[in-house]
């Protein structure tokens, strides 16, 4: 059966994958919904398109032993998977030092080692035409002080993406990045950002339906770094001719 496996799907940008995965990859038969909150995703198969199955994962991925579930489905189910989503993700504000080292050491469990343990599962089960979408961010573009681990999860993200993307070119599945800008989500409370960072109240926002619409687009067209918005695609291009040094001054949060 043809398989959507998406992480992070129980709110936010997740969420919006998922409502809109059936207009751009209509041949996606079963969407494998992971989140920890078992209630949303229930929740969230309701609304499938009619004809969809759904298979709703409450995980935490930041527990090793959920990776043990996911190997054993995968095992159980066989399934082709022609879409796999690593949106789960969480980001903090506040300096090394300063934040407990729990949340600190989270955006690594999360960001970074739960990405890449579920990458590494399910490709295998990847043919040709299959598709990868890493959600990163304009964070990757430079370090952003008061958000370093973040910022450097987020770099991991996309050279992950583009050195992925050359490894499975011989095998016919792509892997693109989307790196929007900020935007109206949890994300923003749960990290304790909303109204503790000045950059963030000047920064333009994203639109999470636009973005995940046009992350699905560039994902199916095989594009491997996607930035929505014209003013993040000129900060992407200004952070590749500036010295860092010089633009880690600019972006603290």
């Amino acid at each position: 059966m043809k398989t959507a496996i998406i992480t992070g799907a129980s709110s936010g940008l997740g969420r919006e994958f998922v409502r809109q995965i059936a207009e751009v990859f209509p041949e996606v038969e079963c969407y494998w919904l992971i989140a920890r909150r078992a209630d949303r995703l229930e929740e969230l198969a309701q609304t499938l398109p009619e004809g969809k199955e759904a298979a709703c994962l409450s995980m935490d991925l930041c527990d090793p032993m959920s990776f043990v579930a996911f190997q054993e489905k995968l095992a159980a189910e066989q399934p082709e998977v022609v879409l796999l989503v690593n949106n789960a993700g969480c980001g903090y504000l506040g300096k090394i030092g300063e934040v407990d080292t729990a949340s600190q050491t989270r955006m690594i469990d999360l960001n970074l080692r739960a990405l890449t343990a579920v990458t590494n599962m399910a490709v295998p089960y990847m043919g040709a035409g299959s598709r990868i979408l890493n959600v990163s961010s304009i964070a990757a573009f430079c370090p952003n002080p008061r958000m370093t681990v973040y910022s450097a999860t987020k770099a991991y993200v996309s050279a992950f993406t583009v050195g992925l993307s050359e490894e499975l070119r011989e095998k016919g599945v792509t892997v693109t990045a989307v790196c929007p800008g900020p935007m109206e989500t949890e994300f923003l409370t749960q990290g304790n950002i909303a109204g503790n960072s000045r950059m963030f109240e000047l920064l333009p926002y994203c639109d999470q339906v636009r973005v995940a619409g046009g992350a699905l687009r560039a994902a199916r067209d095989g594009r491997t770094i996607y930035t929505p918005r014209l003013f993040y695609k000129f900060y992407r291009l200004l952070a590749k001719v500036t010295p860092v040094k010089l633009m880690v001054k600019f972006t603290g949060t």
